[in-house]
């Protein structure tokens, strides 16, 4: 049978397209002794159900040693015959020991010829879970979990208020479309991304399993309803769902003043569009070629580092909203700068000091957490919170100067701004 997992098993255990803080490692599995693995698993999967940084929840890898977070390869493994007992032992933990009750995927997987097995505990909607202190305490009352880091820790004081507070609201992109019918994804653009992805779930042959196990519908009543994640990443247009889901380039080469105007709407799965602007941008005059008369060869140069643009506009596209918002993302590439702008503006606990040159912006909740799920999956986005760094960090190799970053006191907008680089 096909494993459930978004990317490769190869893959997560190298942290390509998942953030280390959402992939944990354990060599072994045993529920003897305080602390035991399997009580340090149940709490995992609690705190990633239960999803306070709206990643949509993480992994849990069983069978594999890990040093300072880094899995060691090949994996210690596990013995085939044990694989089978261990999920039902987590299936039983968790319809004990969870409340309410959570049920992870397991997928056991072989790499390097030794068995492992992929735990993966996606987002809950019944957030929060609690989690027993113990195995061997009665019921299920317990704790609350969550992630820290790498870390999972107990909800306490602060934290578990601003659990309570988070866990009331489902971001948007993961959402039901109860105005929409599960026909209207488009079986190839999945089928697409899963082979993008080195999923092991192309081969499934029944495209609404894939739908469900992809966690792009969810049965309601009689019949299946869309996410709202699956209408802006497999349908052909996602702007007829959420008229704010396009991408405006438009080009000033005489500058606002100017009299020509040059625009293009980019539409399409949101995959798409990102692809299309970065590639208009490039085609319009991001690299410069200068012939000199004292040497046969071209100086080239980048007006604007390709890096960071494809940083600046991926950001763009992930963290704005598209519930209710008809404003498209919008780049305007005039002739000392390039704007990218999206809407609304940032989330509110999100400071303009943050953005600063050195700072890492702080882990506040993702706006669109399976937004950012499968464009990590497709290695367009980074890491949670490195984008800024990695913008600052391009434009400083390409000898520009510093991009700018602001927003209006309101938060109705959040613009990016690239200068060209001197000559």
């Amino acid at each position: 049978m096909p494993t459930p997992l978004l990317i490769a098993p190869r893959d997560l255990l190298h942290l390509r397209g998942v953030e280390s803080e959402r992939v944990e490692f354990k060599a072994r599995w045993s529920e003897t002794g305080p602390r035991s693995p399997a009580e340090q698993i149940l709490h995992s999967i609690c705190a990633f159900a239960n999803d306070l940084h709206e990643l949509n929840g993480g992994y849990v890898v069983v069978g594999v040693d890990a040093a300072d977070g880094v899995a060691q390869l090949p994996p210690r493994g596990l013995a085939p015959s044990s694989v089978e007992e261990i999920q039902k032992r987590i299936r039983v933990l968790c319809r004990t020991k969870l409340e309410p009750e959570y049920q992870p995927r397991c997928s056991p997987a072989t790499v390097d010829g030794r068995e492992v097995l992929v735990i993966w505990a996606p987002a809950s909607d019944n957030r929060p879970h609690r989690a027993a202190r113990r195995l061997d305490q009665e019921g299920r009352a317990g704790a609350f979990w969550v992630r820290l880091g790498a870390e999972t820790v107990e909800a306490r004081g602060e934290l578990e208020r601003e659990l309570l507070a988070l866990t009331a609201k489902i971001p948007f992109d993961d959402r039901r479309a109860p105005d929409h019918d599960v026909s209207e994804i488009r079986a190839s653009l999945v089928r697409e991304f899963l082979r993008d992805t080195g999923s092991d779930l192309a081969r499934e042959a029944d495209d609404l399993e894939v739908f469900r196990q992809l966690g792009l519908c969810r049965r309601a009543n009689s019949h299946e309803l869309p996410r709202n994640v699956a209408l802006l990443f497999f349908t052909e247009d996602p702007g007829r769902a959420f008229p704010g889901a396009r991408v405006e380039v438009v080009e000033l080469p005489d500058g606002p003043a100017g009299d020509r105007i040059d625009e293009v709407t980019l539409r399409g799965p949101l995959p798409k569009q990102i692809r299309d602007c970065v590639d208009h941008v490039r085609r319009h005059g991001l690299r410069h070629i200068r012939k000199t008369a004292d040497r046969p060869e071209a100086a080239t140069w980048e007006r604007y580092p390709l890096a960071a643009v494809e940083e600046a506009v991926v950001n763009a596209v992930y963290h704005r909203s598209y519930e209710g918002t008809p404003e498209p993302t919008k780049v305007e590439i005039l002739p000392d700068r390039l704007e990218i702008t999206s809407y609304p503006g940032p989330v509110p606990s999100l400071r303009p000091e943050d953005l600063q040159p050195g700072r890492r912006p702080p882990p506040v909740p993702a706006r669109n957490r399976r937004i950012g799920e499968f464009l990590k999956a497709l290695r367009l986005a980074e890491q949670h919170r490195t984008g800024i760094p990695r913008i600052y960090r391009a434009m400083e190799l390409n000898g520009s100067p510093p991009p700018r970053f602001d927003f209006d006191e309101a938060r109705t907008w959040f613009r990016v701004t690239l200068p060209a680089a001197p000559g």
